[in-house]
């Protein structure tokens, strides 16, 4: 029942692009305030809610309101116009249902052809047929508007004011000063930056209105200006970024909306329909269109429950994880010198400059021994080269031979090499093989790690080297795409997914199966720790392994999730969702842990803000850094001091943050005891539930 609840309250919460069924409960109580429009509206969703189970939609679908919001606005649209009696229940409940399906269908095609979230066009659509249906329902329909409810204030609240809270309260069908007032309450409580861009976006658009009518009374009398409202807040802080950038282009947004809004209503003023939300999605819907064909950074790919939850998350993961989703393991064993890099001085130029080359040096930086005339005096000179990817080899080339030093094959430039297709959508490619070293032939599968063949000096090569580039098709010469490697070490310090330097020596980090072992957990598997805050106990956490739809794996408390996973040979904790504060611990603690022991081995990682800051600073903090980034990073050092122990510390100057961390690992199976702050989570013993075998072990 609580999950039903949840799922119907959602809906309310939606419509300001809000997360939370407890601000869905809020909402509705204020719309209570008109018994016309409440009974509508929850009349609306609760038909759609019920013909999506009795289609037996997929549950974990309807949680968010997502599909049910579009029912809502047109049941609180229908109880705005029409009175409530039994033919309009019939049409409340048909109109929901049919706003559902629109939604769902719409909501599939726009995702699928053009990557688009739906807004409210169902909406639009629906509530548009029901008020020219109008026109026939002579029976139904209400001339004027229901008594409304006047505070005692809306009498010395000033027109401009006054304009603004009845055009937010105008979004739930009540525009009225009191209601608006409540949504603003509301918007504020939850973030500063909704209300920062609500209430700039009002009046931008409003302004610009007046002084085109030549009426700022008018303009501001005007109650379809929520429409200015919903386009700041969609552009500034919800599908984009929060950042100066982004708020600029919310405000072109809305000046864009203040000539559709005009246009719309003289359209439709004709045929007695509002404008309603359709100036909203147009301006909306074309911008995020626009930015997601030009690869916009400014999209939001991870949208949170509020704006600062959504930048905390962005900042956080461009700091985590500044390499490429092409990611490669280097192609060889040992250590080895980046001898060019990106857009190096030689050969990477142009439509050739995403690619990287390594050789082999000693301790006087020499790739040479004795004289460096004969091919065998360079130490990597038949070295094994092994595969970077799993893929599909599609081409092979393995007969030009190696040239003498101080020879190049200006024709046959890329000498023997071998292009693979990795399946996840590029292709690798590797040059100047030792001729006929080659041991992969054309439809082979290779598995990361596989033996290639030799380096050697074959084609356009000054000396032996591994040239290795990334390219969109599989033709030799075609241009090269950035990507990144995984689980390198260099200087003892070890990077998950990163470019090195150029001359930077640097060589792979192999898995340790052991620390795998201990990082690897089953389905189901119960963990307790003892909570102790500076040295005294005060309480219990209790971590039950999960697994999300989308598969990733968490660690379940009752009232947050930490989510984990491994890719690449490196342990992560990605992020904290819920209320549970302790589960932070781990993600400040250790918010990576790469997967190959070294004594002394450090790394670093950034942590978001809203794991170590709480309250007003938090509110305050991710505020202040949409206008700019910088003052909300915060940067982990951890250091791997035994295979059990890792220390860490946390710094961000701007939030006069530092702290030590202190994680030491179970011998068998997770985390034996997590220290931040004065707090430790030490674990309680015997936590595996009997019921749990090896068998029934994966590793994630």
């Amino acid at each position: 029942m609580k999950a039903h609840f949840k799922a119907i309250f959602n809906s309310y919460s939606d419509i300001f692009f809000l997360k939370g069924f407890r601000i869905g409960v809020l909402l509705f109580a204020i719309t209570l305030l008109h018994p016309n429009v409440a009974i509508a509206g929850i009349l609306a969703v609760l038909s759609a809610y019920l013909f999506a189970r009795f289609i037996e939609m997929d549950r974990e679908f309807l949680k968010t309101g997502y599909y049910t919001y579009n029912p809502l606005l047109v049941g609180l649209s229908i109880g705005y116009l029409f009175e409530i009696n039994t033919l309009t229940l019939f049409m409340i409940v048909t109109a929901g249902i049919f706003t559902f399906v629109l939604t769902t269908m719409l909501g599939h095609l726009f995702w699928h052809f053009l990557r688009l979230p739906i807004l409210s066009l169902p909406f639009v659509l629906v509530s548009s047929i029901a008020y020219l249906a109008s026109s026939q329902y002579s029976n139904l329909y209400v001339s004027g508007q229901y008594p409304r409810i006047v505070s005692g204030i809306e009498l010395y609240v000033p027109y401009w004011l006054a304009g603004f809270l009845k055009s937010l309260g105008a979004i739930l069908f009540m525009p009225e000063v009191l209601a608006g007032a409540l949504f603003l309450l509301i918007i504020l409580f939850t973030s500063r930056i909704l209300f920062l861009l609500a209430v700039g976006g009002y009046y931008a658009g409003t302004l610009v209105n007046a002084l085109l009518i030549g009426s700022f009374q008018q303009a501001f009398a005007d109650v379809n200006s929520f429409n200015f409202i919903l386009i700041a807040i969609a552009l500034g802080g919800v599908f984009l970024i929060p950042s100066p950038r982004t708020y600029v282009i919310a405000i072109i947004g809305v000046f864009a909306g203040t000539f559709l809004l005009k246009s719309v209503e003289v359209f439709w003023s004709t045929h007695g329909i509002p404008a309603f939300t359709m100036p909203f999605n147009l301006v909306s819907l074309s911008l995020i269109y626009v930015l997601g064909i030009v690869q916009s950074p400014l999209l939001a790919l991870n949208i949170r429950r509020t704006p600062e939850e959504t930048l905390d998350d962005y900042l956080a993961n461009v700091l985590r994880y500044p390499g490429s989703w092409r990611s490669l393991a280097l192609p060889f064993s040992g250590k080895w010198r980046v001898w060019q890099a990106f857009d190096g001085k030689w050969t990477h130029q142009g439509s050739w400059r995403y690619a990287y080359d390594f050789v082999i040096t000693d301790e006087t930086g020499s790739t040479f021994k004795n004289d460096g005339a004969s091919l065998d005096d360079y130490y990597a000179f038949r070295k094994p080269v092994l595969s970077p990817v799993r893929g599909r080899v599609v081409n092979v080339v393995h007969s030009q031979p190696d040239l003498p030093i101080g020879e190049v094959d200006k024709i046959n430039n890329w000498g023997n090499w071998v292009i693979i297709h990795d399946p996840r959508g590029f292709y690798v490619e590797i040059s100047h093989f030792v001729q006929d070293s080659i041991k992969v032939k054309q439809g082979d599968w290779v598995e990361t790690g596989a033996f290639l063949g030799l380096c050697g000096n074959s084609g356009y090569s000054p000396q032996p080297h591994i040239h290795i580039q990334v390219q969109a098709t599989e033709e030799i010469g075609s241009y090269t795409v950035p990507f990144s490697f995984t689980g390198f070490v260099c200087e003892n310090r070890y990077f998950a997914n990163h470019l090195p330097e150029l001359d930077a020596i640097i060589e792979p980090a192999f898995l340790d199966k052991a620390l795998d072992r201990k990082l690897s957990f089953i389905l189901d598997q119960e963990f307790r720790f003892a909570v102790l805050k500076n040295g005294a106990t005060s309480g219990e956490l209790h971590l039950t392994v999960r697994m999300a739809p989308d598969g990733t794996f968490y660690f379940d408390s009752g009232d947050g999730q930490l989510y984990f996973g491994k890719n690449a040979g490196t342990f992560y904790f990605y992020r904290v969702d819920g209320n549970d504060e302790r589960l932070n611990a781990f993600l400040v603690a250790l918010p990576r842990l790469p997967l190959a022991f070294r004594a002394g081995m450090r790394w670093t990682d950034a942590v978001p803000v809203g794991a170590v800051v709480r309250g007003f600073r938090k509110a305050t903090a991710l505020f202040f850094g949409s206008f700019r980034h910088q003052l909300n990073q915060i940067e982990f050092n951890g250091t791997a001091v035994s295979e059990n122990l890792i220390e860490g510390e946390i710094r961000a100057k701007m939030l006069n943050i530092n702290g030590k961390t202190s994680v030491e690992l179970d011998e068998f199976t997770g985390f034996k005891s997590v220290k931040m702050n004065g707090m430790e989570l030490r674990k309680i013993e015997n936590e595996i539930t009997e019921n749990t075998t090896a068998e029934t072990q994966q590793t994630h």
